[in-house]
């Protein structure tokens, strides 16, 4: 067993728990995972036993308990601080991490409207009142990120960070509800969509049997 274990929800359906699982992955951390199926009997006897916000992801490490999937990753860039969480640039790891935070608390049309669902595709729906709005401020982050800071690599800032970890959730959306987007912003889910760690959570969330009636059209 390893020192860090990940408690996640269902990998076709849970963005907060994709975040923390894809940047450990891509950092190459070693952790365990529990993967409860959201909605479920199950879930609501085994969660509280884990999390004490009854919500995934938590993470357990030794006798810490850290839930919230941004505070998980910054908990990680603290106690891992040799890896690539955030740029070493001084100003780029500032807007690093605010347009990470940003996501953390914002973008709640969209959240409303295109839950993730890795497995389907919904080309055109969900495009309710106030969700363009959240696309427009979405892609035009991606693409001043890109234009500013992303010159050594394909992701925002150049490398993997926990900024690219904390969107990757809305390219799945993007992809999913077949939104339109700029040439700098397709380049940049193709990317995202590249990245091993992300293959292979999509892949297992596109074989799971659980379906969600709130998060299926």
């Amino acid at each position: 067993m390893t020192e860090l274990t990940l408690v996640i929800g269902n990998k076709n359906y849970s963005s907060w728990s994709m975040r923390p699982w894809l940047a450990m992955k891509q950092n190459g951390l070693q952790f365990d995972e529990i993967r409860i199926p959201m909605d479920t009997s199950e879930f609501y006897e085994r969660i509280p036993h884990y999390s004490p916000s009854n919500k995934v992801p938590v993470l357990l490490h030794g006798s810490q308990k850290i839930w919230e999937s941004l505070a998980i990753l910054e908990y990680l860039a603290e106690e891992f601080p040799d890896l690539n969480w955030y740029p070493k640039d001084k100003v780029a790891k500032a807007v690093a991490r605010s347009i990470s935070a940003e996501m953390h608390g914002g973008f709640n049309k969209l959240r409303e409207n295109m839950p993730m669902n890795c497995g389907a595709r919904y080309p055109g729906k969900g495009m309710a009142l106030g969700v363009k709005k959240d696309i427009e401020r979405i892609t035009n982050i991606w693409q001043e990120c890109r234009q500013k800071f992303g010159h050594e690599g394909d992701m925002l800032f150049g490398e993997f960070t926990i900024a690219d970890a904390m969107y990757a959730p809305v390219v799945m959306r993007f992809i999913t509800y077949g939104v339109e987007v700029n040439k700098v912003c397709q380049d940049y889910m193709k990317a995202v969509l590249e990245l091993p760690a992300m293959q292979e959570w999509v892949k297992a969330g596109e074989q799971e049997e659980e379906v969600l009636s709130e998060y299926e059209f």
